[in-house]
């Protein structure tokens, strides 16, 4: 029953595909298909990233409520982004190249998450604390990023203001080809550890007894978890809910918490919600609202609603 799930899943983000193309399509057909594919692509891997980041990060932390997100990775790649203006200036960092500031703080992301993340995962820490810590370090980081904002030039601002808000219009086609990359590399190293994955659902304990490198094995899943985070965001900026609704829109829908089954279903999830909603707000609605928005608000209930679901139980 679940692979036939899978299968309607596959066809659902088709034909979200396929209405995200055409629907509405006029005038340069040639350049409005180009434009439309690389859109098409983009959103692609921004659906792909967030959502096996989502399902590595909750199987690591051995909870439905965390993302990384929620966690404030997205909240350090931005603070990152702000560090760079500080010390390269507006002129420096326009001028750099994209690929190259991709890359730092990709790897700046994945040693803080290890220096912050691995120390309370490995010493099994409630997670209570550990919801309380991403939402201080999530405060703390854009809390920097503001103050550095008030602080530098208007000029030196209005460069990275754009990416503080999440934003599924805008094209980053220089990013496009590393973020392809370091998402397919990433999914293809997720589905060979699906079934180390399905051993850490058990528990530490039971992972450990079962002959697992508990700490060898977080270390590499935060570095990829890291590595998403970094491509999501470049590419349309902190999405602080998409993960989690997607990923317990999937689970609902296959019944199951298996990675063999979750990973594709919230993949496909992801890419209905973003081609579709997209292809609704825009070409239906006349763009009466932004799906960043939308997303972010439907997303927060999601999390209100788990955390209830949570506390009674």
């Amino acid at each position: 029953m679940p692979d036939k799930r899978l299968w309607i899943l596959g066809a659902l983000a088709f034909a979200a595909a396929i209405a995200f193309m055409t629907v509405g399509l006029r005038g340069n057909v040639a350049f409005a298909l180009e434009l439309r594919a690389v859109r098409l692509l983009t959103l692609v891997q921004v659906g792909v990233a967030i959502a096996i980041s989502t399902v590595v990060f909750q199987t690591v932390t051995a909870n439905r409520v965390l993302t990384p997100q929620i966690m404030g990775l997205d909240a350090l790649y931005l603070f990152g982004q702000m560090a760079l203006v500080v010390a390269l200036g507006s002129v420096g960092f326009v001028a750099l190249d994209p690929r190259v500031k991709f890359a730092g703080e990709a790897c700046l992301m994945m040693v803080m998450a290890l220096l912050l993340f691995l120390p309370m995962l490995r010493r099994r820490f409630d997670v209570g604390l550990l919801l309380l810590t991403g939402v201080v370090l999530g405060v703390l980081f854009r809390s920097l990023a503001s103050l550095i904002a008030r602080l530098i030039d208007p000029n030196e601002f209005a460069v990275v203001q754009a990416s503080s808000f999440a934003d599924f219009n805008t094209v980053r086609p220089d990013l496009v080809v590393v973020g392809l990359v370091v998402t397919v590399i990433a999914a293809a190293i997720t589905w060979r550890k699906r079934h180390l994955l399905d051993v850490l659902a058990l528990g530490s304990d039971s992972a450990i007894g079962l002959g697992v490198n508990w700490t060898r094995a977080l270390t590499g899943l935060l570095m990829l978890v890291a590595a998403l985070v970094a491509v999501s965001t470049a590419l349309v900026g902190p999405v602080t809910f998409f993960g989690l609704l997607v990923v317990a829109l999937a689970e609902r829908i296959i019944n199951s918490r298996r990675h063999h089954l979750l990973l594709p279903a919230a993949m496909l999830t992801a890419v209905i919600v973003l081609l579709g909603g997209q292809t609704l707000l825009q070409h239906v609605l006349g763009g009466a609202s932004t799906l960043g928005v939308v997303i972010e608000f439907v997303g927060g209930l999601a999390f209100l609603g788990m955390l209830i679901t949570t506390s009674k139980r």
